[in-house]
Parts: C-alpha cells; sequence; structure tokens
C-alpha cells in the first residue's frame, strides 16, 4: 500500500471516488469534516488530502480559504471528478416502488426533475454514501439512496437508475493537499494557486490584477473574502494558468507583490486534463 489519503464522507462518496480515480493506489481514509481531513493530513495520520471546493451546478463546496492559511499544507493536485447521480435500492428493489430517496443537501436539487416524474420525495441525509449504507441496513424495498455506483458496490444495493442529474455536465473540483510543498514542473499545463492582500493605497487591486492582464496570464478564479469577521481587511483567493518560473507568470507575480502587503502561494500542480 502506498499510503493513505484523507477525505470527507464515508466510505462510497464522491470524495472517495476522487480518491480511486487520482490516487488509486492509496488506502482511502474517510472523516467527518474537512477539517479531519486537513488535521488527519497534517498530523500524518494520512499522507495525501482529498478536499472538495467547487462543483458546476452548486458552487463552492469548502471554504478553502479558510482552511488552506491555518492548515500548513499545500495543493499538489487536482482533479475534476464527474458527479452521477444514481437510484440505489435494495437487491431485487423495483423502480416504480420507490417512495422517497435519500441523499445529501446538494444532490437532491441537482435530480429534481427525475425525482418529481417518477413521484419520489427527497429526504436529506448528511452524506450520499451514509444515505447508501442507511437504505442497505434498513431493508425497506421503497427506500432507495442517491449516491454513487462506487457505493452500491460497497453497501451491496443494485443501480435501480443510472446518471438521473439534471445537469449533464455536473462536475466537482477536488484540492489534493500534502504536508510538503512541491514546486516541480510536472506537467505541459500547471495551475498555480495563492492568496494576497492588498495594500491600503487607491485601485490598489486594479493595479494588481493589471500584471495579469498585461502579461497574458489567465486568471481562472478570484474570490474575495473578509478576515476576521470585519469589513476592513480583504482577501482574495486566485487560481492562475502556468507556473511561477514561467516568466509572464513571475512578471505579473512581481507586479502583483508590489501592490500587496501578503502573498502567500498554497501550490503549483498540474492541470487536471478535464479542466475546459
Amino acid at each position: 500500500m502506498a499510503g493513505r489519503i484523507a477525505f470527507q464522507g464515508e466510505l462510497g462518496a464522491y470524495s472517495h471516488q476522487a480518491c480511486a480515480q487520482a490516487r488509486p493506489e492509496m488506502e482511502p481514509l474517510p472523516c467527518t469534516t474537512f477539517e479531519d481531513v486537513v488535521e488527519r493530513t497534517r498530523s500524518g495520520a494520512a499522507d495525501l488530502g482529498m478536499l472538495a471546493v467547487e462543483n458546476s451546478t452548486y458552487g463552492r463546496v469548502a471554504d478553502v480559504h479558510s482552511l488552506l492559511p491555518k492548515a500548513g499544507l499545500h495543493i499538489v493536485d487536482e482533479a475534476f471528478v464527474r458527479v452521477h447521480v444514481n437510484l440505489l435500492g435494495l437487491r431485487g428493489a423495483a423502480l416504480e416502488n420507490i417512495r422517497e430517496a435519500h441523499g445529501h443537501v446538494v444532490i437532491l436539487p441537482q435530480c429534481a426533475g427525475f425525482l418529481r416524474a417518477h413521484g419520489i420525495a427527497g429526504k436529506v441525509s448528511s452524506d450520499n454514501a451514509r444515505a447508501a449504507r442507511e437504505v442497505a441496513a434498513a431493508g425497506d424495498p421503497s427506500r432507495a439512496a442517491l449516491a454513487s455506483e462506487l457505493a452500491a458496490e460497497i453497501y451491496g444495493l443494485d443501480v435501480l437508475a443510472r446518471h438521473i442529474e439534471d445537469q449533464a455536465n455536473n462536475t466537482t473540483r477536488f484540492l489534493v493537499m500534502a504536508r510538503e510543498a512541491d514546486l516541480s514542473r510536472r506537467a505541459a499545463q500547471m495551475m498555480t494557486t495563492f492568496t494576497f492582500r492588498v495594500r491600503n493605497i487607491p485601485a490598489a487591486l486594479y493595479k494588481a490584477m493589471g500584471g495579469f492582464a498585461t502579461n497574458g496570464v489567465n486568471m481562472t478564479k478570484l474570490e474575495s473574502y473578509m478576515v476576521g469577521g470585519t469589513f476592513t481587511a480583504t482577501e482574495f483567493y486566485a487560481d492562475i494558468e502556468g507556473h511561477p518560473d514561467d516568466p509572464p507568470v513571475a512578471r505579473a507575480l512581481e507586479e502583483l507583490a508590489y501592490f500587496t502587503s501578503k502573498l502567500t502561494i498554497h501550490g503549483v500542480y498540474p492541470a487536471d486534463r478535464r479542466r475546459g
């Protein structure tokens, strides 16, 4: 076994699927919360951590800007997982007999059309994989779970309906976290993630962003958030295409540093091949 990778959720969760996809050689380690994933990774109980950060339908999943600075961890990879929602029931159960489907509050709206068409009531569960486990344990053929095919395999359930999500491109982005940074160029297309706080001067953000535009660096994500629960300090979280050693990126970061009071690079990693 090539080490352990921690994820939030139970065995069979979409985060488990991400681990199996990105690090199939590693042992998955289920955790209750994102903070637990960070702590297990930081303490050495796990070698890597898998964090879900955003979904193409639902939006932000984890507040990575609040987790990263305190974690002492580094992003070493990203994984885009196509989220296929499946209706899982007991062995031998029939779709027409299903009366309720249990799933996470995020999953239920993603397959509302299917549930409505089949007269199935959606019931909130704390975790999709847990819903699958509880359906298997309950033994009620009228109950089903909304989860992955991996969960069906783990808990011995039948897939009564596949890929029932309303959006055909439903995808979740995950970040792979490690205790040590890896700044090497491991792929032709690299990503760099950082947070920064602008200096208290007029048009500081506009000027800071100008360096990326003039150097042709594509910024794929920029989010602002308050620091310490106040309105007096704002920090930004950003993803850009490229490696800090690329001359255009190096120039853009140098210009950014001039207009910031704090700049922290949280990871340099290969772009997932599914990135559009």
